[in-house]
């Protein structure tokens, strides 16, 4: 999205779709092969772990391990010039984000680039809501636009279980990444929560004050509910279909969910994002999952009782105090300020360098605190890998113990 798109991942003020090869590699995605010769030999995927998991799952996990892993949320879209020129031939956001081989090639641009450590399937939270009855456009001016804003009773009735069928695309394009890039690097899909999919819903479309569907708490707070419930199952559905499908973690999105006190997330959000949690452990129990809200500075200690893995801090919350207050026995995720890639290459570093210091030398991925920046430098975003890389946690933490949360630079 997400541009994470959301790839990611894409989540702008209106939602991602606005959102060199420095490591040749043998294996690296060609365009010009048939989906049908990729797909031999069968590919099978379990919900099981793996001694031989990747990097960044088995930080996740909260086993030990040498270094942070690394990736960025949005590491696929316009900043690249590989993307800005694919995009030229493909304009619509929803054939690119919905066609498997573009899928597929604009997912594995940045792998091919830089060697991050996850790589993020490149999709947007929006693309199963047709497989459930919520059909979408996205204008160039206006952004995602929901054809049936749903305010009712009446409005539930188009809605169904999901249709996995619908997004065979999805599947497909998982499968080939985690074939493509074996298990050098972890393979992510995400989702929207359902409060961040509901503001869509119910408002139609962005908004820059979510008044209707804050007010529906109070005038329809029975429709919101069964729509939210409908929106929970469907997206555990969807989840397990990416990992059945090749992901080997999953990130969820709560985009909209900072826009609510905490008293009104701990209500009409966590409930649902917990639904999803609880059904995918049970399903798939050593999958870890990420949460991300941005400015979720005032609801860190909520989300920690969701039961995710990883919490993902915005570049608002200090680090430092971010670790402190979730306590070393769940993964932090983050937490770069974006900004940071304009900046001068020796000050990115040392920006890296107390971020991983302050999160602790257990339980951290690195990212940025928010998605990579449209006009960001490509050099810039090869150089927080090539950090990312070189750092080391016997030498970063030389006089403290792994199990210190109160590390900081």
């Amino acid at each position: 999205m997400a541009t994470a798109t959301t790839s990611i991942n894409t989540f702008t003020s209106f939602l991602a779709f606005k959102s060199s090869s420095f490591f040749p590699h043998s294996n690296a995605f060609n365009p010009t092969l048939s989906l049908s010769s990729i797909s031999k030999p069968p590919f099978s995927v379990t919900c099981s772990a793996s001694s031989s998991d990747p990097l960044l799952v088995r930080t996740a996990r909260g086993e030990p391990v040498p270094r942070p892993p690394a990736w960025m949320m949005r590491q696929a879209g316009r900043y690249m010039a590989i993307y800005r020129k694919l995009a030229e031939k493909y304009p619509s956001f929803r054939e690119r984000s919905e066609t498997t081989d573009l899928i597929v090639e604009i997912s594995l641009q940045p792998w091919n680039a830089f060697r991050p450590d996850g790589v993020i399937i490149f999709s947007d939270i929006l693309t199963p809501l047709p497989a459930f009855g919520v059909e979408f456009d996205i204008e160039e001016v206006r952004g995602p636009v929901i054809q049936s804003p749903i305010h009712s009773e009446e409005g539930l009735k188009t809605l169904h279980p999901i249709d996995l069928e619908k997004l065979s695309f999805v599947g497909d394009s998982l499968k080939i990444l985690r074939k493509e890039v074996g298990g050098d690097a972890a393979i992510l899909g995400f989702v929207g929560a359902p409060w961040t999919i509901a503001t869509y819903i119910v408002e139609g479309g962005t908004t820059r004050t979510y008044t209707t569907i804050k007010s529906m708490c109070h005038t329809a707070p029975h429709v919101l509910r069964t729509l939210l419930s409908h929106l929970a199952k469907a997206i555990a559905d969807y989840v397990v279909f990416q990992v059945e499908s090749g992901a080997h973690c999953i990130q969820i999105f709560d985009s909209w969910g900072g826009q609510l006190p905490p008293d009104m997330w701990e209500r009409w959000s966590k409930p649902y994002i917990k639904e999803i949690v609880d059904l995918v452990k049970k399903r798939c129990p050593e999958t870890p999952i990420v949460l991300y809200i941005n400015g979720n500075g005032g609801l860190l200690e909520r989300m920690k009782d969701t039961g995710v893995d990883v919490i993902g801090l915005d570049w608002t919350v200090d680090m430092a105090d971010g670790r402190r207050r979730l306590g070393s026995g769940i993964g932090v995720q983050g937490n770069v300020d974006p900004a940071y890639l304009f900046s001068p290459l020796p000050a990115l570093t040392e920006e890296i360098q107390r971020v991983v210091r302050c999160a602790g030398p257990r339980r951290h991925i690195l990212n940025l605190g928010h998605g990579v920046l449209v006009g960001t430098p490509e050099e810039a975003v090869a150089h927080f890998f090539e950090v990312a890389r070189s750092l080391k946690f016997d030498t970063l933490f030389q006089n403290n113990t792994a199990e210190d949360p109160r590390l900081v630079a």
